[in-house]
């Protein structure tokens, strides 16, 4: 029985190194696809989830479930897991809001076995927190908090080799032991976590029916807030105050890839990719960047790629907006190739051992020779595009700041069909992608927010898409 116990108190708070979406859009290649089932043609909408609120990152596929994070008026953060194979319009498993979530939190997260890990603060905030969930019961584990001025946790984290990689706005990077946890300055065993805080749920829940009895008025139902909040070990923590990262961190194998980004307007900051030694936070070798990598970098086999643009996530920049991709080597850090685009390349690109495809705020999706940076195809969605595109089955998949699904195909480029979620009836709203399609199981997850521009304040949706 007590070994029974402890195998289940094990597998709760597992955390496997190879899982699908450990990492920003799957994995290191930044494909937005793991199982690589493309989506049929002439596909419609399987549901749609419609809101008032703004869905800044990408659905990520948890499980069964998709994870959808969404800020709401005057900037209220709310986040949860809906069923994928939903008949109609899917309901919470699982979610949170205020109090227990007191910053909104605007990028994808990482899931490996029983551990969902995201950020939270955008680029007002000063200060942010790093979550630790448990996916089966979205109990938080544990909480990491990084205060200071432009810290803010904007960029998906990554887990690998059972440590989590992040990047902090102006905290650098860092890399913590969700293993490892202290509990006012005690350590703690992670896996009695989800024991510990049930009790403490129960504990919180006795306490309020007793002070019902006293006065109903005056009782305040518990919250998750008032858990307890085991920290994780900080490993290492590179690049405070120097740099400003806001891209998401890319682990391959033993280096982790950070691209740091310089604020003209702050005066803080560098433009600049950074590897280091996954262990150590050492630095093996950096590189200059001309432009600002929002995107952050894609790896395949010994080629890291990384976009550039003169222009962040904002409608209101579009005209002038110039980008770039630039290609080096893995191991040393030498260039390889850079390539110029006119427009604004703000997502990470898609690798394929031959291509790398990216998307730009001039409406044109491109594929570049990975060996060379020659350009192999371009296609044109005549829509200003923000978000990276996805790439499975042959396909490429990109979300336009519309409301508008493309699917080309990856070898000629050649428009396969348009999707227009703007004017289709189960979604009936155009809506600004930023955060890029993801694919799972031969279907497209999708969602908009309308922050600014010419759909300001117009209704949002989540749609799933297939057949």
């Amino acid at each position: 029985m007590i070994r029974t116990i402890l195998l289940g108190m094990l597998l709760t708070t597992a955390v496997r190194a190879d899982d699908p979406w450990a990492t920003y859009r799957g994995n290191p290649q930044r494909t937005g696809n793991t199982d690589g089932m493309a989506i049929p043609d002439s596909p419609k909408v399987l549901w749609a989830i419609k809101s008032n609120d703004h869905f800044i990152a990408a659905p990520v596929p948890v499980g069964e479930n998709l994870y959808l994070s969404r800020l709401g008026a005057f900037n209220q953060p709310h986040l949860g897991l809906f069923p994928r194979t939903a008949a109609g319009e899917p309901k919470a498993v699982w979610s949170k809001a205020v109090p227990y979530l007191r910053l909104a939190s605007v990028s994808s997260p990482a899931v490996s076995g029983n551990l969902i890990v995201f950020g939270d603060g955008m680029h007002q905030d000063a200060g942010g927190v790093l979550h630790g969930l448990a996916v089966n019961t979205g109990r938080p584990l544990w909480q990491l908090t990084m205060p200071g001025d432009l810290t803010h946790l904007e960029g998906a984290p990554t887990i690998a080799g059972g440590k989590v990689f992040m990047g902090g706005g102006a905290a650098g990077a860092f890399c913590v032991d969700p293993t490892s946890l202290t509990l006012d300055g005690k350590p703690v065993a992670a896996a009695v976590v989800p024991q510990l805080q049930e009790a403490k749920w129960k504990e919180l829940q006795a306490q309020y029916e007793a002070e019902k009895k006293k006065d109903p008025a005056l009782a305040v139902p518990p919250s998750e807030d008032q858990l307890l909040k085991p920290m994780p070990k900080v490993v290492w923590q590179k690049g405070a105050v120097k740099w400003h990262v806001d891209a998401p961190v890319c682990v391959a194998g033993d280096k982790v890839l950070v691209a740091t980004s310089l604020l003209e307007k702050e005066k803080v900051g560098e433009r600049a990719l950074y590897c280091l030694n996954a262990a150590s936070g050492e630095q093996l070798w950096t590189a200059p960047l001309k432009l600002n990598p929002w995107g952050g970098a894609s790896v395949v086999g010994d080629t890291v790629v990384i976009s550039g643009s003169t222009i962040g996530y904002y409608y209101a920049q579009l005209k002038g907006a110039k980008g770039d991709v630039s290609a080096f080597d893995l191991k040393t850090g030498a260039p390889k190739w850079r390539k110029e685009v006119p427009g604004g390349v703000v997502g990470c690109v898609a690798l394929t051992d031959e291509l790398a495809v990216c998307t730009a705020s001039d409406g044109k999706v491109r594929a570049f020779a990975l060996a060379d940076g020659e350009r192999r195809w371009l296609y044109d969605a005549k829509t200003p595009i923000f978000a990276p595109p996805a790439v499975a089955g042959g396909g490429v998949y990109v979300g336009d700041l519309s409301g508008a699904i493309h699917a080309i195909d990856l070898k000629t480029g050649n428009g396969k069909w348009t999707l227009d979620l703007g004017k289709d009836p189960a979604t009936q709203s155009p809506g600004m992608v930023y955060g890029g399609p993801t694919i799972a199981d031969g279907k497209l997850f999708i969602a908009t927010c309308n922050l600014e521009g010419p759909l300001a304040r117009k209704p949002t949706f989540v749609a799933c898409v297939g057949k």
